[in-house]
């Protein structure tokens, strides 16, 4: 395992509700991190093919532009496996470096027609590693995505160390980050549409919380990424240039930050991190290890799978 790791944060945009522009672009980027001896990139919160900022703008009553806007996030969402992870999978084996996805997953394991906030893992052998659904969508996000279980709360051991990542507000839940603090966690990452400063204060308490480096990648998306002819553009005030800035940063285990925020533009953000600071952090403070308590406290976590048809014999 190497102690000295090099991450680049894919603060970029996506080629809104395009999946076949959007996975190019994150070859491109692929390659690039891998170009300048990165080890790990991590895109955005539901990167491919775009988060589905309209849940926030579109009164719910507007079924029809509700039903249109669906339809088309679903026919640009991924499978798992695809031919889209096919792409990412060899792009990562060519540029030698993990890769973290935020992307729209169908549930191809039944109808097929409802989606899933998904983080991919892949090595850089281009194998994928695994994938995480959201547990729970926020807000208005309820009207699109569908819940996650514990069957994909988990902490993948590579070559770096041991990665885990949780999506947006779910690091807001302190029994989900206590899942990635007790499997050992050393890196945390939280792709996300949230791009306030209390959000970021709550990240660098977490990496503080859980003695791990916690990087936050987030999508800079201008109003004019928005193609003219979807149809919730106009439910923004004209004033609006920006639907999101960014912020994304690394954060150590001291809770520092290392590297951004950045605002407003696209950028692949690089920071250097070394994991003996793990240790050194945790020497007063093991909040799953010698801070635990597990006379006092009990912990559990459902990893079975909550299929929606089971097969009886």
């Amino acid at each position: 395992m190497s102690e000295l790791i090099k991450i680049a944060v894919a603060q970029i945009a996506p080629i809104y509700l395009n999946i076949e522009l959007t996975v190019e672009k994150a070859v491109e980027k692929i390659k690039e991190a891998g170009e300048n001896k990165a080890d790990l990139i991590v895109f955005p919160e539901a990167f491919i093919p775009g988060y589905p900022d309209w849940v926030w703008v579109v009164p719910n009553y507007k079924s029809a532009v509700h039903n249109e806007l669906y339809s088309k996030l679903l026919d640009n969402a991924i499978s798992i496996p695809d031919k889209y992870t096919e792409i990412l999978c060899n792009a990562a084996k060519e540029a030698g470096i993990h890769v973290i996805m935020g992307v729209q997953e169908r549930n191809s394991e039944a109808s097929n027609s409802s989606l899933f906030n998904t983080l991919i893992f892949i090595d850089n052998k281009g194998e994928i590693l695994g994938k995480h659904r959201k547990l729970i969508p926020t807000g208005g996000e309820r009207l699109v995505w569908a819940q996650g279980d514990g069957s994909t709360l988990q902490v993948f051991d590579t070559s770096l160390g041991k990665i885990g990542g949780l999506i947006c507000w779910e690091n807001y839940m302190p029994l989900a980050r206590n899942a990635m603090y007790a499997a050992g966690a050393q890196i945390l990452v939280t792709p996300t549409w949230d791009k306030s400063e209390k959000w970021l204060q709550s990240l660098q308490h977490i990496a503080r919380e859980g003695g791990l480096f916690v990087v936050n990648c987030c999508t800079p998306l201008n109003k004019a990424d928005i193609p003219d002819d979807l149809n919730f553009k106009e439910f923004y005030l004209d004033e609006r240039e920006w639907i999101n800035t960014g912020n994304s940063c690394v954060i150590n285990p001291k809770g520092d930050i290392i590297a951004g925020p950045i605002k407003e533009k696209e950028e692949i953000l690089y920071a250097d991190i070394d994991l003996k600071q793990i240790s050194s952090s945790k020497r007063l403070f093991d909040v799953t290890g010698h801070y635990s308590r597990p006379d006092v406290f009990k912990f559990g976590v459902n990893r079975k799978p909550n299929k929606n048809v089971e097969s009886i014999e």
